[in-house]
């Protein structure tokens, strides 16, 4: 990528507002060509006096040259001791969440510190991008800690995240995380309560079991998973399509003292 394109692209990171599908095109094309060019000039903005340009370095460093083919970021380590520092001292919210994030992708527990230590931040657009970032190291223990504390947040997408990465995407089982689990089977947010049923189904929790069935009846694909959790039926529902009524008798057979 020549001198004028890299340019364009970082200009155009700035264009419009922070989530419009434009200046994130260009961050992905910037990640995708993963030059060394690029990163120092991230790093370099990541220093800036400008929030939206050390967010949109952060943004590029975050998943610098990650493709289909190479998952990995190119220069790890200097990412990870950039994205650390900028998460420990940064004090606008938006390059501290893409901060956040970033250590999040970069996928080394070395990180995970630097992530935990804004888990109680008065925004919880920060608080979001922690439960987000604690999700890729869901079964690590000061993760966990963390993630059913947020599991609690005042904010739904925080609690639906948290739910998720210690729920769903850890594999860790204890009478703590289970508890908090089952606490989100009463939560105002259907995705959150969705996400414990789910979980809790994985642990093979009968206490699940009336929220499964009431799931069920308005069935979503998290719905037919936990019921194939319970079942011991992940195979066989890859194999044939069951109906939600087929799931339900099934349930009611397996576990008929628990429907209740």
């Amino acid at each position: 990528m020549d001198t004028d394109n890299v340019d364009e692209l970082f200009a155009r990171t700035l264009e419009g507002e922070y989530d419009d599908d434009r200046p994130w095109e260009a961050v992905t094309a910037l990640r995708f060509a993963g030059t060394r060019e690029i990163f120092e000039r991230a790093a370099d903005w990541c220093a800036s006096a400008d929030p939206l340009k050390r967010a949109r370095g952060a943004d590029i460093i975050a998943q610098i040259g990650k493709t289909a083919g190479h998952h990995e970021n190119a220069f790890p380590a200097e990412s990870l001791a950039l994205m650390s520092r900028m998460a420990e001292t940064e004090e606008s919210t938006m390059p501290l969440v893409s901060s956040i994030a970033a250590l999040g992708h970069l996928d080394d527990p070395i990180a995970i510190p630097s992530i935990v230590r804004h888990y109680a931040h008065a925004d919880s657009r920060v608080r979001f991008a922690v439960a987000c970032a604690l999700g890729c190291f869901p079964d690590d223990p000061a993760a966990i800690e963390v993630l059913l504390k947020l599991t609690a947040d005042t904010d739904a997408d925080v609690r639906d995240w948290a739910t998720f990465g210690v729920g769903v995407q850890g594999d860790g089982d204890s009478n703590e995380i289970r508890d908090a689990l089952m606490l989100r089977l009463a939560d105002q947010d259907q995705d959150t309560r969705e996400e414990a049923i789910l979980a809790l189904a994985k642990r093979k929790d009968r206490r699940v079991l009336p929220a499964l069935l009431k799931l069920l009846r308005t069935p979503s694909g998290r719905a037919i998973e936990a019921a194939s959790f319970m079942l011991d039926a992940e195979d066989e529902r890859s194999e044939e399509d069951w109906t939600p009524e087929q799931y339900i008798a099934a349930l009611k057979e397996r576990f008929p003292s628990h429907q209740r």
